[in-house]
């Protein structure tokens, strides 16, 4: 199985890892220190928090100013439609911000939530039971 380790720069270390705890991601110390987060999402999904001085030592490419456009979304499979609300309710009061609509395509329920630097995190429920034999 490949991981997957999604590497995002934040301006505020510490308040990115409470806002990432609030979504239910575990903080991993052995890859953690003050300069970068490994925060687990599961067993082989991880998003890595670096400082900018930190992610600009991997890459030479400017950051982008996530709060005027969209540098990426990362959908989250969540178990139920209450997962996909609680978890956008404990990011919101961990800083984060719903910049979108609730959106309900009858077989799949999406909310959207940005963390406190704008990066975007889709978290949503999908039920392939209900989705119509004739959609595309």
């Amino acid at each position: 199985m490949t991981k997957l380790f999604v590497n995002i720069p934040v301006k505020d270390l510490e308040r990115s890892i409470s806002f990432y705890s609030a979504l239910g991601f575990i903080k991993n110390p052995q890859f953690s220190d003050d300069t970068a987060a490994c925060m687990v999402i599961s067993e082989h999904n991880y998003v890595m928090l670096l400082t900018h001085d930190k992610f600009k030592s991997f890459s030479k490419a400017p950051i982008p100013d996530e709060n005027n456009r969209a540098g990426f979304m990362m959908a989250l499979e969540c178990a139920d439609l209450n997962e996909v609300d609680t978890k956008i309710a404990a990011g919101i009061k961990a800083g984060g911000s719903e910049p979108t609509s609730t959106v309900d395509y009858g077989f799949m329920y999406q909310r959207t939530i940005t963390d406190p630097d704008g990066h975007r995190w889709e978290p949503f429920y999908m039920d392939l039971s209900r989705l119509s034999q004739n959609q595309s």
